[in-house]
């Protein structure tokens, strides 16, 4: 019984162990030759692939990405909007009808792999929609390199989301989600979601990529461009160099980045210049009269890196793209695809400040977004507010009021979903986007208030420079913040990612005295927080008093907002706090729940009262 006793023990030890292990993560390089028939819209693809296994795990079987095979009547993608009906994405349905299930037979999108071999030896695969599992042929063992060739066509389909041929801009080919992509392989496994329309994942991945079409083409993509002199568009003393067939070959490379991705138009304009310390950035776009305003955009461009370059950590990359060709905004490897008959430089600047900010928060910063879409787009959306205050300044008391109004809005309509929940998994698209794209945003709102605006920047400092060019999870973050700032935060990460519990504080009764006033304060809602109370004195002096929270077990000892005078913790489970300040009746304009409005209270109603 002992040595059993024993053996158990050092079995659960061991796992223990291997739970704790260094961190690693995959590493792959491509090498595509493409051949694009135009007039077709369908091209012929060769590709060799160095995969690198970083893991401690052999692996006997690889997975890659088909995204191109949603596209077409039946398929899951299909199947999935048409369930939802109008709650679905706007952009994959019209009136409740899924736009995939009309699209003409020779428009629907098609991956056809022909082939494809390890180390020279023919591979037994299989196609399940938009996944590719592939079985090896010999076991990829950890730390060892394996190489994979193989040969496809592909029809490029109707654009509906992201991808495709002829846009509404009248964009001719969006080449995003273009070819067999590797999926990613971690702690958790293989990360091999069907692509029902969100978000995408992958290793960190070199590219070589040589593109031959039809010489009138000009090719915008996330890269160098090694031939420049070559080609159309990018050198005024090009000579373009055409073949037989009258096509140019266009040779791209980039390092370490997610995705490669391009975009090929025959109206295009390209157009460049320097932000000081980098990038190079690029435009390109249609250039007529619904594009005007991107003529303006460069010194907006310019600010809006340098910002984020200070703020949130230096871009490491030679250059980025902004490229007319998407359908809304998509984020890819040193480049984005987006609409461009913007009506104001705002509008945007809007857009390429978010599409932008994912140069961060989805590639440098590499998360799961099929896992965790709020740390990507909410992160996102934290730096494109923080960016956009600063470019276009209001009289605002901070830059997120406008998403916090939108957020009371919506939850009043009883629709919420968790922002814990996968992706593509949400039942509801407007749900999907408050789940990930707002909540992930006041996510950082939020922790801005409780531990100090100072101490939140020192946190994505240093995310940033722990975990940039890695793949990061919401643990790591909590990780640094509650590092930082010395608190325990892991009540408020469960309350506003994993629940749709909501935050509402209110002032229940004024008392007034001869020497003092008496304030009863109130949490009406499911969500504790701290509380930065504040009165302003009828001679307009501002006075906080920071009452914090008991489960953060350290309190905030500054913030930029000003300075505060903190007061003993209200327990969480104590549903009123009363305070009593110095002050009379004559000598009081206002009181109220946090001044700077950065708390996401659901009722601002008895927030402030108004001393009369």
């Amino acid at each position: 019984m002992r040595k059993s006793a024993a053996i158990i023990f050092a079995f659960i030890i061991s796992q223990f162990q291997a739970q704790q292990g260094a961190y690693y993560q995959q590493a792959a390089k491509y090498k595509m030759d493409i051949d694009v028939n135009a007039e077709k819209f369908t091209y012929q693809g060769k590709q060799t692939l160095e995969y690198t296994n970083n893991s401690p795990d052999e692996l006997n079987v690889v997975y890659f990405h088909l995204y191109w095979n949603a596209f077409k009547p039946n398929s899951m993608m299909d199947q999935r909007v048409s369930s939802q009906g109008k709650n679905g994405d706007g952009r994959l349905q019209k009136s409740g009808i899924s736009t995939l299930s009309s699209i003409p037979k020779d428009q629907e999108g098609a991956q056809n792999i022909h082939w494809i071999k390890q180390n020279g030896k023919d591979l037994k695969f299989e196609v399940q929609e938009t996944i590719m599992k592939v079985y090896l042929a010999e076991p990829i063992k950890p730390n060892s390199t394996t190489t994979f060739t193989m040969d496809w066509d592909a029809v490029i389909p109707q654009q509906i989301r992201r991808s495709g041929r002829n846009n509404r801009e009248g964009v001719d080919m969006t080449m995003t989600q273009w070819y067999p992509k590797i999926a990613e392989y971690d702690y958790d496994g293989w990360a091999t979601f069907d692509y029902l329309g969100r978000e995408f994942h992958a290793p960190f991945s070199d590219f070589d990529v040589t593109i031959k079409i039809n010489k009138d083409y000009v090719v915008g993509a996330g890269g160098i461009l090694e031939n420049p002199t070559d080609v159309k568009g990018y050198d005024t003393a090009a000579k373009i160099k055409a073949e037989k067939d009258k096509k140019a070959t266009w040779k791209w490379t980039a390092k370490n980045i997610l995705d490669f991705a391009w975009s090929a138009d025959r109206d295009y304009s390209v157009e460049s210049f320097n932000v000081p310390e980098g990038p190079k950035v690029y435009l390109v776009y249609q250039k007529n009269d619904k594009t005007k305003v991107w003529g303006e955009a460069q010194p907006y461009i310019t600010k809006y890196f340098q910002i984020m370059n200070s703020h949130f950590g230096k871009y490491v990359y030679p250059t980025y793209a902004f490229i007319q060709g998407g359908d809304g905004g998509m984020e890819y490897g040193m480049c984005t695809m987006i609409l461009g008959e913007a009506k104001s430089i705002k509008d945007l600047m809007g857009l390429m400040a978010h599409e932008g900010s994912h140069s961060w928060y989805q590639q440098m910063l590499a998360t799961n977004e099929s896992v965790r879409p709020w740390m990507d787009e909410g992160f996102t959306s934290y730096a494109e507010g923080y960016t956009m205050y600063q470019l276009f300044p209001e009289q605002l008391p901070n830059p997120f009021m406008e998403r916090l109004e939108a957020y009371r809005n919506f939850v009043k309509k009883g629709i919420e979903e968790p922002a814990v929940w996968l992706g593509d998994h949400h039942d509801n698209g407007t749900s999907y986007t408050y789940a990930s794209y707002v909540k992930g945003e006041l996510y950082l709102v939020q922790l801005g208030y409780i531990m100090g605006e100072q101490n939140l920047t020192e946190t994505l400092k240093q995310y940033y420079d722990q975990w940039s060019m890695k793949h990061p999870s919401d643990r790591d973050f909590l990780h640094i913040a509650q590092k930082v700032s010395g608190m325990d935060l892991k009540w408020f990460h469960n309350y506003w990612i994993n629940t749709t519990k909501t935050i509402d504080y209110g002032i229940k009764d004024v008392k007034y005295d001869a020497k003092s006033t008496t304030v009863t304060l109130v949490n009406n809602g499911q969500v504790p927080m701290p509380i930065d109370f504040s009165v302003m004195t009828t001679d307009k002096k501002v006075v906080t008093y920071q009452i914090p929270l008991n489960m953060t077990h350290t309190w905030k000892e500054k913030d930029a907002y000003g300075e505060f005078k903190t007061m003993p913790y209200w327990p969480w489970t104590q549903k009123e706090y009363t305070i009593t300040i110095p002050y009379t009746k004559s000598q009081l304009s206002v009181l109220g729940i946090d001044f700077s409005q950065r708390i996401a209270d659901v009722n601002m109603a008895d927030n402030f009262v108004e001393v009369k």
